[in-house]
């Protein structure tokens, strides 16, 4: 007999793998990377390296020229969060091209959101003039786990980032834990 919790195990496994938008066409960035950006996030963290900022520094380097702090991956690429609607979005701060595949888990009752952890891989700094796309899918979801937020699921996700060459320059890792709100069943 298939209970309620196999459905929804079921349901978790089929998404891994598959596009976290719904749609699964890669995202281009609006700007190409660009020293501008770099500088203002050099000077935003603090992060002074003269790779990034200094010209003659750079192109006497191993990377030959500007290059883009490897964290500023997501940056290229990430969209303009978008509060409005975010409640009837199901806490997704943007608008989604197709339907959150997540949406399940919301009406099953586990509608807390909170971002855990973050990982790189990186392969290469992005240069000045890359043009970067990402695409993301999910990567794993784990069984249901009592926390101190309350009972839920870690869904992690994956994003592979490459230059306008198809060139792998990075992955990320990202971890939300989905849960249900005012304590465990």
């Amino acid at each position: 007999m298939t209970t309620a919790k196999d459905e929804l195990r079921e349901r978790l496994d089929a998404l891994i793998g598959t596009p976290t938008d719904g749609v699964g066409k890669p995202v281009r960035a609006p700007d190409p990377v660009n020293a501008a950006m770099i500088r203002h996030w050099a000077y935003a963290l603090g992060d002074m390296n003269p790779a990034y900022l200094d010209p003659e520094f750079a192109q006497n380097s191993r990377y030959g020229d500007i290059v883009s702090p490897p964290v500023m991956l997501q940056t290229w690429t990430m969209p303009p969060p978008k509060l409005e609607g975010i409640h009837e979005r199901g806490g997704v701060p943007i608008e989604m091209k197709g339907e959150n595949p997540l949406q399940f888990l919301a009406d099953a009752g586990y509608t807390g959101i909170i971002a855990t952890n973050s990982e790189f891989e990186i392969e290469r700094y992005p240069r000045v003039g890359d043009q970067i796309t990402s695409e993301t899918v999910f990567d794993s979801i784990s069984d249901e786990k009592k926390t101190a937020m309350g009972n839920g699921f870690f869904v992690t996700w994956v994003t592979t980032y490459r230059d306008q060459n198809g060139e792998v320059v990075g992955r990320q890792w990202f971890r939300t834990l989905r849960f249900k709100t005012g304590g465990s069943d």
